[in-house]
């Protein structure tokens, strides 16, 4: 797996921590060369210096602008002239029933879940096309998959992930360029602090008892970037084995 991952540059987005910070870590470990963007400068700048990336490979990023994430990806060009594999991975998810009218949350979602999948394939595409090669993983989630009451919102972001994933797959076959969707269950992470309606978060927790760790999603990175130029791993789903939903 190491011969395919040494070296390669990764720019992810979220990494100061869960699925984002276990993905640098590990990929760090086989020898990719990381970007990493997120809000949280200290957490980034911690974790870079924990898995020796350097300090100027910690860009402060908000997805939900497009100007942050191109000034993430050109980060990447300035220091090592391409970039390899771009891990869409900021995300959100402050569910609540529909008749709550929580507004504000329903525009944070589509905001990052959506539009800031749409600002990294922006941001990356052009260098990818000029380079004849590249990967685009984005994340979506079990979510992307099933719908469950509380979640309508955030399961139509990741189902929009899907979409959005599955047509750029079909464009981009010209460019040699590779896209994979990452479709977790139950993973570790800060994901469900993002909830704040009371009885939703009771119920996500209970889900989230049997939640394995954040470097289930790391192993399947990994893997889906290891695998020869000729081989396209268009997208994997995995639960913990005793997720029902």
């Amino acid at each position: 797996m190491q011969d395919n991952i040494k070296d390669k540059v990764v720019v992810i987005t979220g990494a100061s921590s869960g699925l984002g910070e276990a993905a640098a870590r590990h990929l760090a470990a086989l020898g990719a060369r990381l970007v990493l963007g997120a809000r949280r400068v200290d957490r980034l700048e911690k974790l870079a210096g924990e898995i020796n990336a350097g300090g100027e490979a910690v860009v402060a990023t908000d997805v939900t602008r497009l100007e942050e994430v191109q000034r993430l990806v050109e980060r990447a060009i300035k220091l090592y002239g391409r970039v390899d594999v771009l891990l869409n991975n900021a995300g959100l998810m402050p569910s609540s029933m529909l008749e709550k009218l929580h507004v504000d949350e329903w525009d944070r979602m589509i905001d990052v879940n959506i539009k800031g999948v749409l600002h990294g394939i922006a941001a990356v595409l052009p260098h990818m096309v000029r380079q004849k090669s590249g990967h685009i993983i984005n994340v979506s989630s079990v979510a992307g998959h099933k719908v469950g009451a509380g979640g309508a919102v955030y399961a139509a972001t990741k189902h929009a992930v899907r979409a959005l994933s599955e047509g750029l797959r079909q464009e981009v076959k010209p460019h040699n360029i590779r896209t994979t969707i990452v479709s977790p269950g139950a993973v570790a992470t800060e994901l469900t602090q993002t909830i704040t309606d009371p009885d939703i978060a009771a119920g996500m927790k209970a889900v989230y008892e049997r939640a394995i760790s954040a470097d289930s999603f790391a192993r399947v990175v990994a893997f889906a970037i290891s695998q020869p130029e000729d081989i396209d791993i268009n997208e994997v789903l995995f639960r913990p084995t005793s997720q029902l939903y």
